[in-house]
């Protein structure tokens, strides 16, 4: 048996599913990393990628010790593969982190963006705004007044959440044609996404695209 043959037993016949799987978390983690603002979590997927580490990591751990070269040959690809999700997983993640902290506020006291979080990422961002709150009012909001002590104050007209800038540049391909023109709004520019296109506009435009899956960020 040579190395050919080993190759072709572990990677075998790979299901569907798995490769699918592969490709949406490849595509998500693009996605989050040039996206300005958190997009949707993908429940469903990222239990899947989940339990798939953690059957590896299983596998990994009752074969380790194993003298047979053949297996411990296996257990180096295995290994190989295990790594390579746990770094998209931990990168998507920590896009996905870094945006909470950038805005948790704003992803704390909008509804629609607050769904858009996971149950850890919720309560990661109200225990990391809690903590920031503290931090300001121990070093200088206690020396306010209390009527100019609040973070999330909208007196005025004036709106003191910071969000993201959802007009910011981003390259986007088509995945499929659009049914409609795409507008970009304060603007007369309208034009037609046919799948292949690439095309750099503002992020607000394509936003409903991306999500819908008619589109993706590159």
């Amino acid at each position: 048996m040579d190395i050919d043959d080993i190759l072709a037993e572990v990677d075998g016949h790979p299901k569907p599913q798995e490769a699918g799987d592969l490709q949406e978390l490849t595509r998500a983690w693009v996605t989050e990393r040039s996206a300005p603002e958190v997009l949707p979590w993908p429940e469903q997927l990222m239990e899947r990628m989940m339990d798939r580490i953690r059957q590896q990591i299983e596998l990994v751990e009752t074969q380790t010790g194993n003298m047979d070269p053949k297996t411990n040959f296996r257990l180096i690809i295995v290994q190989t593969e295990l790594e390579r999700f746990k770094f998209l997983v931990r990168s998507y993640l920590r896009a996905r982190i870094a945006k909470i902290d950038k805005h948790a506020l704003y992803y704390l006291t909008n509804p629609a963006q607050k769904a858009r979080l996971s149950a850890s990422e919720l309560k990661y961002a109200t225990t990391h705004q809690s903590l920031l709150h503290a931090h300001y009012h121990s070093s200088f909001l206690s020396q306010f007044p209390t009527t100019l002590q609040r973070l999330d104050d909208t007196a005025g007209g004036i709106n003191m959440i910071e969000q993201p800038d959802v007009d910011k540049a981003v390259f986007v391909r088509t995945l499929r044609d659009g049914r409609e023109p795409v507008v970009v709004e304060g603007t007369d520019i309208a034009f037609e996404m046919r799948r292949g296109d690439v095309f750099v506009v503002r992020w607000s435009a394509v936003r409903d695209r991306v999500e819908e899956g008619d589109a993706e960020l590159i």
